[in-house]
């Protein structure tokens, strides 16, 4: 199967299983706080904020980086190139260290978090997809419904997550964020993030994105979703962005769904 059509089958597959369950689900708005801005060349596959700034990890084989960015401007401050083998995938930041995962190698990546040079090399089985931690285990997605809990001293896998919402597996979970006692996640191919109850794996919630982004200011690329979440909790603010976005958004929640502005 050619890369277009297998994007297409995993876009209407996702849409089908997706659609019944959110249903009976609220939906949650965005109201913009104000956009940033961000390299439109950047595939992004991680985010996270720490100590007034982003750091963010690119994806494509060949163009995979580590990335410390300053907000107001987009700048990037500092970077690591990942070897063209790896498909840079999520990152987290723990005790020192920043912890890397790529797309189908099985290979993740420890870093030194201030140099950004890399302290050593972990294995796990199957995709690798997102990360986040909840302040005493690191979260991970891999594509499927399941979240894997991790130790995050040794990265070895305690349990798993079933993420449901109205009992029907959600698949497709991106990019994580751990926020308020809930899991973000994008659900890819899609402009929504779900709510997950870190407990019993359920969706609290949908946060819908549509119209955050002009497709015009995409160009059509297909590849350009809304994937991207981070948080500063000393400041309570929320930001998103996408592969290829141009932009990076401080959002609010809101209740309804509000008409997204720049």
């Amino acid at each position: 199967m050619t890369r277009g059509l297998w994007r297409l089958a995993a876009l209407l597959a996702s849409l089908v299983s997706a659609s019944a369950a959110w249903a009976a689900i609220p939906v949650y708005g965005v109201s913009v706080v104000h956009a940033y801005p961000h390299d439109p060349g950047a595939f992004t596959e991680g985010l996270f904020y720490k100590d007034g700034y982003l750091y963010e990890s690119t994806g494509l084989n060949g163009r995979s980086q580590i990335r410390k960015v300053e907000l107001a401007t987009g700048r990037v401050v500092q970077s690591r190139d990942i070897d063209r083998r790896y498909f840079g995938e999520g990152i987290v930041a723990w005790n020192g260290r920043l912890i890397q995962l790529t797309w189908s190698t099985q290979v993740g990546f420890v870093d030194d978090l201030t140099t950004l040079r890399e302290l050593s090399r972990f294995h796990y089985p199957g995709e690798g997809w997102a990360l986040t931690e909840d302040g005493r285990r690191i979260i991970m997605s891999d594509g499927t419904p399941q979240l894997r809990i991790l130790d995050p001293e040794s990265l070895r896998e305690l349990r798993r997550l079933t993420v449901t919402a109205d009992g029907r597996p959600v698949k497709n979970l991106n990019e994580l964020e751990w926020v308020k006692g809930e899991i973000l996640a994008n659900v890819w191919l899609t402009n929504r993030i779900a709510r997950i109850d870190p407990t019993t794996g359920k969706v609290k919630g949908w946060i819908d994105l549509t119209g955050m982004m002009d497709p015009a200011a995409l160009g059509g690329d297909p590849d350009a979703v809304a994937n991207g979440i981070a948080y500063d909790a000393a400041h309570d603010r929320l930001f998103v962005t996408g592969k290829l976005w141009p932009k990076l958004f401080e959002i609010r929640i809101v209740p309804r769904r509000a008409a997204p502005h720049a």
